[in-house]
């Protein structure tokens, strides 16, 4: 843990006694802490909203509110402080402590007081507290950690798409729901034309920007039920929910017409491309989604034996 610095922790003392008050105040500044004081319970209240103290001690008996109806206040049912609260009692007030501790007290210190003890029993629940915090610190560094594991195991690290291990686990599940529930599904397998002639002339590094410009248009011709992967080298995956293969078609053509419009260029360099697009849609023979993906492949190809820049369709 970090060390202890009493100067960095306020403490709000309650009690209508004000040589009570006098008293701990001079006790507690004494050894570095800030203080703020209230002698009522709706003073109290104000103080814990507007500076929120981190860690509170109140007079057991006060009035008009005394200080187990304080607690309540503080407390419940929407906790107003999260922060100890220590019970100021005298040592013959004792029957309300079980009360006391069902209410939110973490601790008691007894009147007369001894500065020792006090001091104690301070440092003691704001460690505590410290510590409670940075544990949620790491669990949410820790959280943080995983979610960013997550995504890089299943993203694409340069364009960001889903990887092709989650496109098929997502495509397994889309696959089973069209089993399932008889619905449509369909598949785009999207290549980019002549990619490693434009690797060769212009260089990875323009290769690697085409990639991502690719990306991004694919994403912006789909909605947001879609799923779009990068499936490996210049070939990208789009699995279309409740598409059947003539809504595919309109898709594939949609994307094709906008990728032949853009450019992409680094410097002076400046690029366009076309893309084939392979389509294929559910059957309800298929075994499973690897077979519909395997026939939008096909259709691929078969597309790019006739030429470059169109759509081909199988089932």
């Amino acid at each position: 843990m970090k060390s202890f610095f009493p100067e960095k922790f306020l403490i709000l003392i309650v009690d209508d006694n004000l040589n009570n008050l006098q008293i701990l105040r001079v006790i507690l500044e004494a050894e570095g802490y800030k203080t703020t004081v209230a002698n009522n319970g709706q003073d109290a209240i104000n103080r814990v909203r507007v500076n929120k103290p981190d860690l509170i001690l109140i007079a057991l008996i006060m009035s008009p509110i005394s200080g187990l109806e304080l607690c309540d206040h503080l407390k419940f049912p929407l906790p107003l402080t999260t922060s100890p609260i220590i019970l100021i009692r005298t040592i013959h007030e004792q029957e309300h402590l079980i009360e006391a501790f069902e209410k939110g007290v973490a601790d008691t210190i007894i009147y007369p007081f001894n500065p020792a003890e006090i001091l104690a029993r301070v440092r003691t629940h704001l460690e505590l507290k410290q510590t409670r915090y940075q544990l949620k610190q790491l669990v949410k560094e820790h959280e943080k950690l995983m979610n960013m594991l997550r995504k890089l195991a299943s993203t694409d690290p340069l364009t960001g798409l889903w990887n092709r291990r989650h496109v098929l686990s997502v495509g397994y599940q889309e696959f089973h729901r069209a089993c399932r529930y008889k619905r449509s599904l369909s598949v785009l397998m999207i290549d980019i034309d002549n990619f490693k002639q434009i690797n060769d002339a212009y260089g990875h590094t323009m290769g690697d920007e085409i990639l991502k410009g690719v990306a991004k248009s694919i994403v912006g011709s789909l909605r947001e039920a879609d799923y779009c992967g990068r499936f490996g080298g210049e070939e990208f995956v789009t699995l279309l929910p409740e598409t059947d293969s003539a809504g595919a078609v309109r898709v594939a053509e949609r994307l094709r017409r906008r990728l032949e419009q853009i450019t992409i260029g680094i410097g002076d360099q400046h690029v366009q491309m076309t893309v084939t697009v392979g389509v294929a849609s559910y059957q309800s023979d298929d075994s499973n989604i690897e077979v519909i993906i395997q026939r939008a492949n096909q259709a691929l190809y078969q597309a790019k034996s006739q030429g470059y820049n169109r759509v081909g369709l199988i089932g």
